[in-house]
């Protein structure tokens, strides 16, 4: 049945996986609110959600939090308030987001919010029933706070800046660092933003860190990099949901919200998809993105 979710996921039949989350919600006991591990709690039982007022829970990733924040504003359209409980980096994004009345900092107690129901965040596409018209972006839809503007990325050239490492969940999406020095092509300036990068990788990877821990900081440098070269990590979703152009580098088996083939996402309109053929191969995807980069950068010569 998970299999079924993911391909319809996948090819974007939307009703079919509620549906299929429909009869996993039927099927699954229901055990006490605010017990148990985050990530087991089942908190929305299928219940109705409008006139009502809304908790949005986001226990999961950054970036899964980032990708569902576009739904806040179509559960505003039946519910009588939402309030987003979220990651505390997120905050500053989270309360400029269409459709959000208030925000919370996530943490392990009970939220300091009046709610009639709650919800986790990846559950309100199927509670809205969304289709593929509210799920496919046709503009930004974050907006980042003011005065938070890094100084300008000055260099030579394209700014092209990199992400190699993920966190501990599936650790196939992460990239050798010294894969990436094949990308250090004539007239391309490459800045790392990977946080915690060491003076190795760096020096490895011939690139200069312009990374930082505050991701509304690093809303801004998306913004000023001419692209973004990333795994599948929340930088990808920051950079789409901010409709900045950026390169999403998948492993074989990727997650299901990336489609099994093709070079573009439904739910990101400025990101472009490269991925492995042979599972574990990232050189010949490295080789790829080169050749891409040697074509965006004799693009931008004639353009100049």
């Amino acid at each position: 049945m998970a299999n079924d979710w993911v391909e319809a996921m996948r090819v974007g039949d939307f009703a079919r996986a509620w549906a299929i989350n429909d009869r996993d919600l039927a099927a699954a006991s229901h055990p006490p609110k605010h017990t148990g591990p985050r990530h087991l709690q089942r908190i929305w039982r299928g219940e109705s959600l409008t006139d009502k007022h809304v908790l949005v829970r986001c226990y999961h990733g950054l970036g899964d939090t980032l990708q569902f924040l576009r739904f806040m504003k179509p559960l505003r359209g039946v519910a009588r308030s939402v309030t987003v409980w979220c990651q505390a980096g997120l905050l500053p994004l989270a309360e400029r987001t269409a459709g959000v009345d208030r925000v919370l900092a996530l943490h392990e107690g009970t939220p300091e919010a009046d709610f009639e129901v709650d919800i986790e965040i990846m559950e309100v596409p199927q509670a809205l029933r969304v289709g593929r018209e509210r799920i496919e972006m046709r503009a930004p839809y974050l907006t980042l706070p003011p005065g938070r503007a890094p100084a300008s990325i000055d260099c030579e050239g394209l700014a092209v800046g990199l992400v190699w490492e993920v966190g501990q969940w599936d650790k196939r999406r992460a990239i050798p660092p010294a894969l990436l020095r094949h990308l250090a092509v004539p007239d391309i300036a490459l800045h790392s933003l990977q946080p915690n990068a060491t003076i190795e990788e760096l020096a490895q990877i011939g690139a200069r860190d312009i990374s930082t821990p505050d991701i509304a900081t690093l809303g801004h440098l998306l913004r000023r990099l001419d692209l973004v070269i990333c795994v599948d990590t929340m930088i990808a979703h920051l950079a789409g949901a901010l409709g900045c152009d950026a390169w999403v580098l998948l492993h074989a088996d990727c997650d299901w919200r990336w489609p099994s083939s093709g070079c573009r996402s439904r739910w990101y309109p400025s990101l472009r998809l490269f991925r492995q053929k042979t599972a574990g191969d990232w050189g010949a995807v490295i080789s790829e993105v080169r050749h891409a980069l040697e074509e965006r950068g004799k693009s931008s010569q004639g353009l100049a």
